[in-house]
């Protein structure tokens, strides 16, 4: 069986020389360990003070914990996968094109989704902060995907602005 590689419409403003930079790039590194950190750390928490913590929830909340790690775990994966593709095609293992596939590529083309679980608003505090800084890697990566493959302009984007809506999002207000 042959494996078919789909690669996404590139915009008329891919750079794949730009792209390639950017994984060779001393930003890419700190993203990179930033990301990987975070899926430890997240993981850490809910094998251990975060699972206890969940048994002391209500139905409803530990329901809303469920929910939140699992979408938390998902999104951290993707921008896992993402980042070890970037480090694979710096290191020559696969070629700029294959990265670009749709197989490679985040998902999510969208900003997180405003839903929220019921119960939330009881959640234990190390989880709530983790999904905000979640929330922020993940976005970060699906701007950099959108940047260095569909030709999207970082400089556009407003971070600031982004984490006070993740923010907002969290916290419900």
């Amino acid at each position: 069986m042959t494996d078919t590689i789909q690669v996404s419409p590139m915009k008329a403003g891919f750079d794949p020389k730009r792209a390639l930079e950017f994984a060779r790039s001393e930003v890419f590194d700190r993203t990179f360990k930033e990301g990987m950190a975070m899926v430890e750390e997240t993981a850490a928490y809910l094998d251990g003070p975060g699972r206890a913590a969940s048994k002391r929830l209500s139905r409803a909340a530990a329901l809303a914990y469920a929910g939140e790690s699992m979408r938390l775990t998902t999104r951290l994966m993707q921008v896992a996968s993402w980042l070890l593709v970037q480090r694979a095609v710096r290191d020559g293992e696969i070629q700029l094109t294959e990265a670009a596939s749709d197989k490679y590529r985040l998902i999510s083309r969208e900003p997180q989704a405003a839903t929220s679980f019921a119960g939330a608003d009881e959640l234990p505090q190390a989880l709530k902060a983790l999904i905000i800084k979640g929330g922020a890697i993940y976005e970060r990566v699906r701007r950099l995907d959108e940047t260095m493959y569909d030709g999207g302009d970082m400089d556009t984007a407003n971070p600031v602005s982004d984490q006070f809506a993740m923010l907002q999002q969290a916290f419900g207000r």
